[in-house]
């Protein structure tokens, strides 16, 4: 059985948050979350509040045991790029694009 849960328009580009949610695909929910505690990343606490959000739902809504669990699939997408622009000299605009990513992280019981 599985749970989801999934995390959109974080104001973190999916570039970045791809290098943390890849260490901890594949994981026991208690390796992935010592592992994100320790990451010295700004992707890491949103992350770690999604995997705990997915554990909570596995064990609420699924009934599963939370020691059992592990991360069975997470991925990024890319959300909508906020577009602002900077002033430049000679009287141009140079435009910055804020990016924003969409989390998803499914666990699951069963190998």
């Amino acid at each position: 059985m599985e749970a989801v849960a999934k995390l959109q328009m974080i104001r973190i580009a999916p570039r970045k948050m791809r290098l943390v949610v890849d260490t901890i695909r594949n994981k026991k929910i208690a390796d992935a979350v010592a592992i994100l505690m320790n990451l010295d990343k700004r992707a890491s606490e949103p992350v770690l509040k999604l995997l705990n959000s997915a554990v909570a739902n596995a064990v609420n809504n699924n009934g599963m045991e939370a020691d059992k669990l592990f991360v069975k699939t997470v991925f990024v997408n890319e959300g909508a790029t906020l577009k602002r622009f900077r002033p430049r000299a000679h009287g141009r605009a140079y435009e910055i694009l804020k990016r924003t990513s969409h989390v998803t992280i499914i666990v699951s019981d069963i190998r």
